[in-house]
């Protein structure tokens, strides 16, 4: 009877040891880093439509085996710039990257209510915004420019005076144009004023300001974007050209919602020095010529 009770108590102790061990594996992550980390996949949110940084791969085909969430994107089914560097990104954190594709205003506004974890979109570093999200080194720097059809018979920027121009809504280019770039940006990143009596059109992507131009839209006779979305027009076929010189620069970086329910500080500098290991690697440098043919990761500033 003895060996009996005591092999009892034996095993109700090995599986209490068991459970115990159980529960502090799905212990609850007490930081975002960690919460990434347990799950194995990093929510990342980017645009479908801004080609060559970020869309979609029409040939790619969802994993089987992916860990991505079923209302999210795999990195089989997004390509560019900014996708190759968030997958890069995961990589080095030992996890899958996964894509959201919010709208873009949504994304500046901060308050994400913890439905991804970082966005990795060529966003400017705002002093707004600066207010509600978290921002990393840049990863890369571009020139805002103003482009046109090549028929419109714009050919500087004097011309676009009194006319209507297009931007995406929420975009550092529509606040150039309304004249409220100044107060967050440096002013040595400024080298032009918006056009005298303009009207501003805002659409939801900057790509939709130009494939609504390039399909007869006649609203608008101009758009102002990334010099990198105006090349990727042109490649694509569009009848496109600039107009003058670039407008001001923009150093773009990895943000990171300050309002998450969890501490985001491990994950941001995480994410920081992954950055920055990527620029002195070259992986950075790699990734931009392959997308833009160009190494767009050097501060035109310094």
């Amino acid at each position: 009877m003895r060996k009996i009770y005591t092999l009892t108590v034996l095993l109700i102790i090995a599986s209490t040891l068991i459970s115990a061990c159980g529960a502090a594996k799905t212990a609850a992550p007490t930081d975002l880093l960690a919460q990434i980390k347990q799950r194995g996949t990093i929510l990342v949110s980017t645009d479908p439509n801004y080609e060559p940084q970020s869309f979609l791969n029409t040939n790619g085909k969802r994993p089987s085996d992916t860990k991505c969430p079923s209302d999210t994107l795999t990195s089989a089914e997004m390509q560019g710039f900014d996708v190759s560097v968030a997958v890069e990104v995961g990589k080095r954190l030992g996890v899958e990257t996964c894509f959201a594709t919010p709208e873009w205003d949504m994304i500046t506004a901060g308050n994400w209510a913890d439905k991804w974890d970082i966005s990795v979109g060529s966003m400017t570093i705002y002093v707004s915004r600066q207010k509600v999200l978290w921002f990393t080194t840049p990863y890369y720097y571009t020139p805002a420019v103003i482009a046109t059809r090549t028929d419109s018979g714009i050919n500087t920027v004097e011309d676009l005076a009194g006319k209507a121009i297009c931007a995406a809504t929420a975009t550092t280019y529509e606040d150039w144009l309304n004249g409220k770039i100044a107060t967050n940006l440096p002013a040595s990143s400024i080298y032009a004023q918006p056009p005298a009596g303009i009207t501003v059109v805002t659409l939801p992507t900057d790509q939709e300001c130009a494939q609504s131009l390039n399909s007869g839209r006649k609203d608008f006779v101009a758009y102002v974007t990334s010099e990198t979305v105006v090349n990727a027009n042109i490649a694509a076929g569009m009848p496109m050209k600039t107009v003058g010189k670039p407008v001001y620069s923009e150093d773009l970086a990895i943000a990171i919602d300050k309002a998450h329910t969890l501490p985001t500080d491990t994950l941001l500098k995480a994410v920081d020095d992954i950055v920055i290991a990527m620029h002195t690697d070259g992986t950075l440098s790699q990734l931009s010529t392959k997308w833009f043919g160009s190494d767009l990761t050097q501060d035109p500033n310094k």
